[in-house]
Protein backbone atom coordinates (compact mmCIF):
# COMPACT_ATOMS: atom_id res chain seq x y z
CA UNK A 1 0.00 0.00 0.00
CA UNK A 2 1.78 3.52 -1.37
CA UNK A 3 1.65 6.07 1.52
CA UNK A 4 2.74 9.37 0.78
CA UNK A 5 4.44 12.17 3.09
CA UNK A 6 4.28 15.60 1.86
CA UNK A 7 6.65 17.95 3.48
CA UNK A 8 6.13 21.78 3.12
CA UNK A 9 8.10 24.31 4.54
CA UNK A 10 6.86 28.20 4.48
CA UNK A 11 9.09 31.64 4.38
CA UNK A 12 9.38 33.00 8.14
CA UNK A 13 6.73 35.44 8.60
CA UNK A 14 4.95 35.13 4.65
CA UNK A 15 1.33 33.33 5.40
CA UNK A 16 0.67 32.71 0.86
CA UNK A 17 4.13 30.71 1.10
CA UNK A 18 2.77 27.77 1.86
CA UNK A 19 0.61 25.73 -0.44
CA UNK A 20 -2.95 24.71 -0.17
CA UNK A 21 -2.08 21.49 1.68
CA UNK A 22 -4.96 19.30 -0.70
CA UNK A 23 -3.39 20.52 -3.31
CA UNK A 24 -0.22 18.11 -2.45
CA UNK A 25 -1.55 15.46 -0.41
CA UNK A 26 -2.02 11.53 -1.80
CA UNK A 27 -5.70 12.23 -1.68
CA UNK A 28 -7.49 14.85 -0.30
CA UNK A 29 -9.04 15.08 3.19
CA UNK A 30 -10.88 17.83 5.48
CA UNK A 31 -8.18 20.05 7.21
CA UNK A 32 -7.65 19.88 11.10
CA UNK A 33 -9.43 22.23 12.82
CA UNK A 34 -5.75 23.81 14.35
CA UNK A 35 -4.44 26.34 11.94
CA UNK A 36 -1.21 26.43 11.18
CA UNK A 37 0.67 29.70 12.00
CA UNK A 38 1.99 31.88 9.34
CA UNK A 39 5.89 31.40 9.87
CA UNK A 40 5.58 27.33 10.61
CA UNK A 41 6.99 24.79 7.85
CA UNK A 42 4.84 22.30 8.01
CA UNK A 43 4.80 18.51 7.54
CA UNK A 44 1.82 16.45 5.95
CA UNK A 45 2.33 12.78 7.06
CA UNK A 46 0.22 9.70 6.75
CA UNK A 47 1.91 7.99 9.71
CA UNK A 48 2.70 8.74 12.94
CA UNK A 49 5.47 10.91 13.51
CA UNK A 50 7.82 11.98 16.95
CA UNK A 51 9.71 15.45 16.64
CA UNK A 52 12.88 13.10 18.32
CA UNK A 53 12.25 9.63 17.57
CA UNK A 54 12.78 7.60 14.50
CA UNK A 55 9.17 7.58 12.54
CA UNK A 56 8.49 3.99 12.14
CA UNK A 57 4.83 1.91 10.26
CA UNK A 58 1.81 1.95 12.52
CA UNK A 59 0.71 -1.06 14.04
CA UNK A 60 -2.21 -1.15 11.43
CA UNK A 61 0.69 -0.07 8.05
CA UNK A 62 -0.17 -2.45 5.61
CA UNK A 63 2.41 -4.26 3.43
CA UNK A 64 3.31 -3.76 -0.02
CA UNK A 65 5.53 -4.05 -2.71
CA UNK A 66 9.37 -3.64 -2.02
CA UNK A 67 9.16 -3.22 1.92
CA UNK A 68 11.85 -5.23 3.77
CA UNK A 69 10.31 -7.28 6.20
CA UNK A 70 12.54 -9.08 9.27
CA UNK A 71 10.76 -12.45 9.95
CA UNK A 72 11.85 -13.74 13.03
CA UNK A 73 10.76 -17.35 14.63
CA UNK A 74 11.19 -18.20 18.34
CA UNK A 75 13.93 -20.33 19.02
CA UNK A 76 14.28 -21.44 15.62
CA UNK A 77 17.23 -19.85 14.12
CA UNK A 78 17.34 -20.87 10.62
CA UNK A 79 14.46 -19.42 9.78
CA UNK A 80 15.02 -15.85 10.75
CA UNK A 81 15.76 -13.55 8.31
CA UNK A 82 15.13 -10.31 6.52
CA UNK A 83 13.33 -10.75 3.14
CA UNK A 84 11.76 -7.93 0.60
CA UNK A 85 8.70 -7.87 -0.74
CA UNK A 86 8.48 -9.36 -4.14
CA UNK A 87 6.44 -6.83 -7.26
CA UNK A 88 3.31 -9.41 -6.63
CA UNK A 89 3.45 -8.85 -3.33
CA UNK A 90 4.74 -12.15 -2.10
CA UNK A 91 7.84 -13.37 -0.03
CA UNK A 92 9.44 -16.57 -0.11
CA UNK A 93 10.12 -18.56 2.98
CA UNK A 94 11.90 -22.04 3.86
CA UNK A 95 9.16 -24.90 4.69
CA UNK A 96 6.06 -22.64 3.84
CA UNK A 97 6.68 -21.50 0.51
CA UNK A 98 5.71 -18.36 -0.89
CA UNK A 99 3.21 -16.16 1.21
CA UNK A 100 1.48 -13.43 0.24
CA UNK A 101 2.42 -10.07 2.55
CA UNK A 102 0.66 -7.00 0.89
CA UNK A 103 -2.46 -5.75 1.82
CA UNK A 104 -1.59 -7.10 5.50
CA UNK A 105 -0.31 -5.90 8.47
CA UNK A 106 2.47 -7.57 10.28
CA UNK A 107 0.43 -8.95 12.99
CA UNK A 108 -1.90 -10.63 10.32
CA UNK A 109 0.93 -11.92 8.33
CA UNK A 110 3.02 -13.13 11.44
CA UNK A 111 -0.07 -14.73 12.22
CA UNK A 112 -0.54 -16.54 8.57
CA UNK A 113 3.09 -17.56 9.06
CA UNK A 114 2.73 -19.51 11.91
CA UNK A 115 -0.14 -21.06 11.37
CA UNK A 116 1.50 -22.22 8.02
CA UNK A 117 4.37 -23.60 10.21
CA UNK A 118 2.40 -25.28 12.76
CA UNK A 119 0.39 -27.05 10.10
CA UNK A 120 3.03 -29.51 9.70
CA UNK A 121 6.44 -28.47 11.58
CA UNK A 122 6.82 -26.70 14.34
CA UNK A 123 4.29 -26.97 17.86
CA UNK A 124 2.61 -23.09 18.44
CA UNK A 125 5.54 -21.35 16.56
CA UNK A 126 5.90 -17.79 17.69
CA UNK A 127 6.39 -15.67 15.02
CA UNK A 128 7.30 -11.90 15.22
CA UNK A 129 7.62 -9.34 11.89
CA UNK A 130 9.53 -6.17 12.52
CA UNK A 131 9.04 -3.90 9.07
CA UNK A 132 12.49 -2.25 8.46
CA UNK A 133 12.10 -0.95 5.51
CA UNK A 134 8.37 0.91 4.04
CA UNK A 135 9.47 1.35 0.29
CA UNK A 136 5.83 1.36 0.05
CA UNK A 137 5.42 5.27 0.99
CA UNK A 138 7.03 7.84 0.14
CA UNK A 139 8.09 11.24 0.90
CA UNK A 140 6.61 14.55 -1.08
CA UNK A 141 8.90 17.81 0.22
CA UNK A 142 8.19 21.57 -1.13
CA UNK A 143 8.05 24.65 0.01
CA UNK A 144 11.29 26.49 1.32
CA UNK A 145 13.52 23.87 0.79
CA UNK A 146 17.01 23.33 -1.87
CA UNK A 147 15.94 20.29 -3.63
CA UNK A 148 11.53 20.32 -3.09
CA UNK A 149 10.73 16.65 -4.90
CA UNK A 150 9.28 13.46 -3.73
CA UNK A 151 12.15 10.99 -2.07
CA UNK A 152 11.35 7.22 -1.12
CA UNK A 153 10.69 6.86 2.96
CA UNK A 154 13.03 3.61 4.16
CA UNK A 155 12.97 2.17 7.58
CA UNK A 156 13.32 4.49 10.90
CA UNK A 157 13.05 8.04 9.90
CA UNK A 158 13.64 11.23 12.12
CA UNK A 159 11.48 14.67 10.91
CA UNK A 160 15.16 16.03 10.96
CA UNK A 161 16.38 13.43 8.05
CA UNK A 162 12.87 13.66 5.68
CA UNK A 163 13.96 17.70 5.71
CA UNK A 164 17.51 17.19 5.01
CA UNK A 165 16.32 14.39 2.12
CA UNK A 166 15.29 18.13 0.26
CA UNK A 167 18.94 19.59 1.19
CA UNK A 168 17.63 20.98 4.20
CA UNK A 169 15.39 24.48 4.41
CA UNK A 170 16.58 27.77 2.86
CA UNK A 171 17.73 30.67 4.54
CA UNK A 172 14.39 32.12 4.39
CA UNK A 173 12.66 29.02 6.09
CA UNK A 174 11.42 29.64 9.48
CA UNK A 175 12.46 27.36 12.53
CA UNK A 176 9.79 25.21 13.39
CA UNK A 177 7.62 22.53 11.75
CA UNK A 178 3.97 21.35 11.56
CA UNK A 179 3.04 17.76 11.44
CA UNK A 180 -0.41 16.54 9.57
CA UNK A 181 -1.44 13.13 10.15
CA UNK A 182 -4.27 11.62 8.69
CA UNK A 183 -6.64 9.99 11.47
CA UNK A 184 -9.37 7.44 10.74
CA UNK A 185 -12.74 9.01 9.42
CA UNK A 186 -11.10 11.33 6.77
CA UNK A 187 -9.45 14.11 9.63
CA UNK A 188 -6.03 15.27 10.30
CA UNK A 189 -4.22 16.09 13.54
CA UNK A 190 -1.48 18.44 13.83
CA UNK A 191 1.16 18.56 15.64
CA UNK A 192 3.78 21.14 16.20
CA UNK A 193 7.44 21.12 16.28
CA UNK A 194 10.69 23.25 17.21
CA UNK A 195 13.55 22.24 14.40
CA UNK A 196 15.85 24.27 16.44
CA UNK A 197 15.51 22.71 19.29
CA UNK A 198 15.26 19.29 18.43
CA UNK A 199 18.42 19.89 16.14
CA UNK A 200 20.32 21.72 19.24
CA UNK A 201 19.56 18.14 20.90
CA UNK A 202 16.60 19.94 23.24
CA UNK A 203 13.64 17.45 22.48
CA UNK A 204 14.43 14.54 24.50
Amino acid sequence: MTMLWVVLLGIAGCASSLPAVDSVAASPAPAASVSAPAALPTVVTSAPATAATPVEAPNDYLIGPQDLLKIEVFGVEDLNRSVRVNSRGQIALPLVGLVQAEGLTGEQLAADIAARLAKDYLQNPQVTIFIEEFTSQRTAVVGAVKTPGVYPLKGRTTLMQIVASAGGTTSVASGAAMVLRPEPGGTRKMLQYDLVAIRDGEVP
